[in-house]
C-alpha cells in the first residue's frame, strides 16, 4: 500500500482537517493586530477592541479543539490501515525490519497529526506577518525578506548531509530487534554506539545551522527595534503590534528549518517504505 493510495482513500478527511488547520493559522495571524486595536481602544476609554479580541480568541479555540478531536480519531484509522498494508507486503523480510518499519510509519503519522498543523501554521503565519509588516514598515519588511532567504539557504546547503545521517540511523534501526534477540553484548554495544554516533552528527549539524540562523535573526531583531522606535509617527498601539509581529516573524522563521529537517528524515523513510514495498510485491508476483 503506497502513500498516494492512503491519501486518495482519505482525501475528504485530509481535506477537512487541512481546512481546519488553515483556518486556525489564519486566525492566529490577527492576534497582534487585535491586541494593538484593544490597546488603542482602551486608551480612549472604549471596550470595543477588547470585545473583538475576545471573540477572536473564542473562535480560534473552537476551531482548534474541533481539529484536535477530529485528528486523533482520523489518524488512528490511517495508522491502522497503513501499517497493516505495509507490513503485510513484507512477508519475505525479517521481524527486525518489520518492527523498524512499523516505528517509521508511526513517525510519519505523528508528523501528519502533530507537526503538519504547526508547519502550516508557521508557513501561513510567516507569509501573513511579512505582508502585514509591509503595511506597517517598509524597512522591516525588506529586512524580513532578506533574513528569510539567508536562513533557508543555510539549511538548504546542509540538505545532503542531513539525508545521509538519517539514512545511517535508519539502517541501524532496521537491525535493532535482531541484535537484541542475539543476546550478544558486543554486537549490541556496537549497534548502540553507531546509532548514537549518527544522532550526534545530526545534532552537531543542527547546532551549527541554528547558531548561524540565530545570529542573522537577532541582528534583524535589534535593527527592527531601532527602526520602529525611531519612527515618531506611529501610534502606541500600532508600534506595539509591529513589535509583536516582529516577534511572531522570529518565532516562525526559527521553527521552519526544524520542520524542513524533519521532512528530510521522513523523505528518507518514505523512500524505504515505497521502495521496499514495491520490491516485496515484485517478489510475491
Amino acid at each position: 500500500m503506497k502513500i498516494k493510495t492512503i491519501l486518495q482513500n482519505y482525501r475528504l478527511s485530509f481535506g477537512f482537517t487541512f481546512c481546519l488547520i488553515l483556518s486556525e493559522a489564519v486566525l492566529a495571524i490577527f492576534f497582534p493586530l487585535f491586541i494593538g486595536y484593544a490597546i488603542d481602544s482602551a486608551i480612549h476609554g472604549s471596550y470595543a477592541g477588547a470585545i473583538q479580541l475576545g471573540i477572536l480568541g473564542l473562535v480560534t479555540l473552537l476551531v482548534g479543539v474541533s481539529r484536535r478531536v477530529f485528528d486523533s480519531r482520523f489518524y488512528a484509522r490511517v495508522y491502522q490501515n497503513f501499517g497493516s498494508g505495509i507490513i503485510s507486503n513484507m512477508e519475505s523480510h525479517v521481524s527486525s525490519k518489520k518492527s523498524a518499519r512499523l516505528g517509521m510509519i508511526r513517525e510519519l503519522i505523528e508528523f501528519l497529526e502533530n507537526a503538519l498543523p504547526e508547519l502550516v501554521s508557521n508557513v501561513i503565519g510567516l507569509m501573513g506577518v511579512i505582508i502585514i509588516l509591509y503595511t506597517l514598515s517598509l524597512k522591516v519588511f525588506v529586512g524580513s525578506i532578506l533574513v528569510t532567504c539567508v536562513v533557508f539557504l543555510i539549511y538548504i546547503f546542509s540538505r545532503k548531509k542531513t539525508l545521509e545521517y538519517n539514512k545511517k540511523v535508519n539502517d541501524e534501526l532496521e537491525y535493532q530487534v535482531d541484535i537484541i534477540d542475539s543476546n550478544d553484548k558486543t554486537k549490541l554495544h556496537r549497534h548502540l554506539k553507531e546509532v548514537m554516533r549518527w544522532n550526534i552528527k545530526l545534532s552537531d549539524l543542527e547546532a551549527v545551522n541554528f547558531s548561524l540562523s540565530w545570529f542573522v535573526i537577532m541582528t534583524f531583531f535589534i535593527i527592527s527595534i531601532l527602526v520602529t522606535t525611531g519612527d515618531g509617527d506611529l501610534k502606541y498601539g500600532v508600534l506595539f503590534a509591529l513589535i509583536m509581529y516582529v516577534f511572531q516573524y522570529i518565532e516562525s522563521i526559527i521553527h521552519l528549518p526544524f520542520f524542513y529537517q524533519n521532512w528530510l528524515r521522513l523523505k528518507e523513510i518514505l523512500y524505504r517504505l515505497e521502495e521496499r514495498t514495491t520490491t516485496a510485491n515484485s517478489v510475491n508476483k
